[in-house]
């Protein structure tokens, strides 16, 4: 096919996030009792203040065991927000909304209509092919194995999670899975745990297609020990002044929270087409467009590469050079994503 030479990429080019999820809330309670999730109490954010010890690494000019040993005689007092199980609530109980939302590749703001319809095509022709299954097993496996958790998954001893499809206020389907049986660095299930996530993961196929509305609610249990530590999300403060707190957790009227940037995050961690995935042996990252991992200071599709998303929607929207199948998988994850991805000129 002929290269389109007068079409050019958009310089105001926005999608909005077709997976929607809302902050998530933590309450206590008795894993025997997982059946009156209503009667759970709220989990609060308290602080708590120690005195610690210096064991941050020290310069060289400062590792004289005389000035060593006048530092830690002076207190390192800290005041930080930590949440805790009650001492006699033995489990977790998180539970958000996640809203599955239809026209992936359509577009909230384009300046370019030659641009949008050819950015139609291509994303219809992909629908053709390939619908929107592959997508949705993945997000599927994500919910069901909790690990929109994080840390608090890696400290369970037992999880359970739970979905419900709601329509018209009521609930018309129901999942529950185990959710540690469930891999996070495949996506692959055994037996009755597969039958359900592929239901699953039709529900959010037809979500993303636009078939029906999609609103699911999933309620997490994890048994972790009565009086133990929890971990809601970490707000990001910039500026704190010298002597405040130096950790603060989210709440939402006072209930601790998970940020809903976090929960779709744990989602949208279904890239393993990233180049040498294989040999790297990291697993799973999110679908971000340089396949950025912050934790690992890594970006794991660079442009030099032509892995990244900007070259990959650059060469098949423009120069109709279609990406591997794999590779288009992760370009219309992006887009359901979400972001601003329009060209600002020079």
């Amino acid at each position: 096919m002929a290269k389109n030479t007068e079409l050019h990429t958009a310089s105001v080019l926005a999608f909005e996030r077709k997976l929607d999820p809302s902050d998530a809330l933590l309450y206590s309670g008795q894993w025997s009792d997982r059946g009156n999730p209503d009667q759970w109490i709220a989990i609060p954010v308290r602080e708590k203040s120690v005195r610690g010890t210096i064991s941050n690494r020290l310069k060289a000019n400062k590792q004289d065991p005389a000035k060593l040993d006048a530092a830690i005689q002076n207190p390192n007092l800290q005041t930080v927000d930590v949440a805790m199980l009650p001492n006699d609530r033995d489990t977790l109980m998180a539970r958000f909304t996640l809203k599955v939302l239809g026209g992936a590749g359509k577009p909230s703001a384009c300046n370019s209509a030659p641009y949008q319809a050819k950015l139609e095509s291509v994303v219809s022709g992909y629908v053709d092919r390939h619908g929107f299954s592959a997508l949705a097993r993945r997000y599927a496996q994500n919910i069901a194995n909790a690990r929109f958790l994080w840390r608090n998954r890696m400290g369970a001893e037992a999880v359970e999670v739970r979905v419900e499809r709601k329509e018209n206020g009521a609930t018309t389907q129901t999942w529950a899975f185990n959710a540690l049986e469930i891999p996070v660095r495949e996506f692959t299930a055994q037996g009755d745990a597969e039958t359900d996530l592929q239901e699953l993961a039709e529900v959010i196929r037809q979500g993303l297609a636009g078939e029906s509305f999609v609103l699911l609610e999933v309620t997490a249990f994890a048994r972790m020990g009565a009086g133990q530590e929890v971990f809601p999300s970490q707000e990001l403060i910039l500026d704190r002044g010298q002597g405040n707190k130096s950790k603060t957790l989210y709440t939402v009227d006072q209930i601790a929270g998970i940020h809903s940037q976090k929960l779709g995050n744990a989602i949208r961690t279904i890239d393993t087409w990233y180049p040498d995935a294989t040999e790297r042996g990291t697993g799973p990252i999110a679908v971000e467009p340089y396949g950025s991992v912050t934790t690992q200071g890594t970006a794991f599709r660079q442009p030099k590469e032509k892995a990244d998303f900007y070259s990959l929607l650059d060469n098949w929207i423009l120069k109709d050079q279609e990406p591997a199948e794999e590779q288009q998988h992760f370009v219309l994850a992006t887009i359901v994503r979400g972001g601003v991805f329009g060209e600002k000129a020079d």
